[in-house]
């Protein structure tokens, strides 16, 4: 079983985007029962609520599923558990590095760090930009070729 936690810094915009985005790619392809998706915040501002508004508004047009997704906070555990650690921007990936200190991890990296020839490194934080289209393409994008390079590299 692969484990994929996506991470941004309140895990209501962009990383429970991610989650919903990769579990219906997941399911598209048929890997439900070998790929485990989750999403959490390296901040504790949100925990028990759900996706941000303009993150519900543009999955229901898209028609992604997102129930059950709520915002929690990341723990030193999960950087053990899973095998796939993907955040959405630099500060977070930071912030996760001085989480792990010097214990083993999963891999760490940014979601857009798969996309091949991408000139955007960091998903922007449509909290602050309210841009959540922009954000949802690039996620779906970055998504697609995590989900390729996962499949290719466990040989799914």
């Amino acid at each position: 079983m692969v484990k994929v936690l996506f991470v941004c810094l309140g895990n209501i915009c962009r990383s429970p985007m991610a989650e919903a985005i990769f579990r219906h790619l997941v399911k598209e392809r048929g890997l439900e029962g070998k790929i485990i998706v989750d999403s959490a915040g390296t901040g504790n501002w949100h925990v028990g609520e759900p996706p941000h508004e303009g993150t519900q508004t543009i999955l229901k047009k898209n028609k992604i599923d997102f129930s059950g997704i709520c915002a929690r906070q990341i723990c030193k555990e999960d950087l053990q558990e899973f095998d796939y650690i993907i955040a959405m921007d630099a500060e977070n990936v930071g912030n996760l590095r001085r989480l792990a200190g010097y214990n083993k991890t999963g891999f760490i990296g940014r979601l857009l760090d798969f996309v091949p020839n991408s000139e955007i490194a960091d998903v922007p934080d449509p909290y602050y930009t309210g841009n959540f289209s922009e954000v949802y393409e690039l996620i779906r994008k970055g998504c697609e070729h995590l989900l390729e390079a996962i499949i290719k590299e466990k040989k799914l």
